[in-house]
């Protein structure tokens, strides 16, 4: 196992490598749409791209998760792995609607040997859904 200051030092590698390895400017935060965001998360046991909806009020984030879900089909015909989950808890139990594609194979932040497959998932996979986005945004801020 490791320290705290160990496992805080290899996140922060493993986040700074992939932004050396794949410099871009990504969307996530800015959807401009209160309360969705894209994410990457990666953790001991696995990584995954997250588009998740958690506004502060219940009802625009149903609103925005029909819309995604509206889309679905189309979304699926670019990422076959794609998951929606109206009901994702989070580790501190907050649950939000989460639309996300796992990455499929064995993979922790901290193993350095699992990185660069995780690194061109994040990439590949990111760009494919922010692409999506753009080309749906219109729709998707109509609610």
């Amino acid at each position: 196992m490791f320290s705290k200051e160990e496992s805080a030092r290899l996140r922060k590698e493993f986040w700074t490598s992939f932004g050396k390895s794949f410099p871009r400017k990504w969307l996530l935060y800015n959807t401009k749409i209160k309360g969705v965001a894209f994410k990457f998360l990666a953790d001991r046991k696995k990584a995954m791209v997250c588009f998740d909806i958690e506004n502060p009020d219940e009802l625009t984030n149903l609103m925005y998760y029909d819309q995604m879900l509206s889309l679905k089909s189309l979304l699926e015909n670019e990422i076959p792995e794609v998951i929606f989950d109206n009901n994702y808890e989070l580790e501190n139990g907050k649950v939000i609607h989460r639309i996300y594609i796992p990455h499929q194979q064995k993979f922790s932040i901290y193993n350095k040997n699992s990185w660069r497959d995780c690194f061109e998932f994040f990439y590949e996979t990111m760009s494919k859904f922010e692409l999506f986005f753009l080309e749906y945004e219109d729709f998707i801020k109509s609610i």
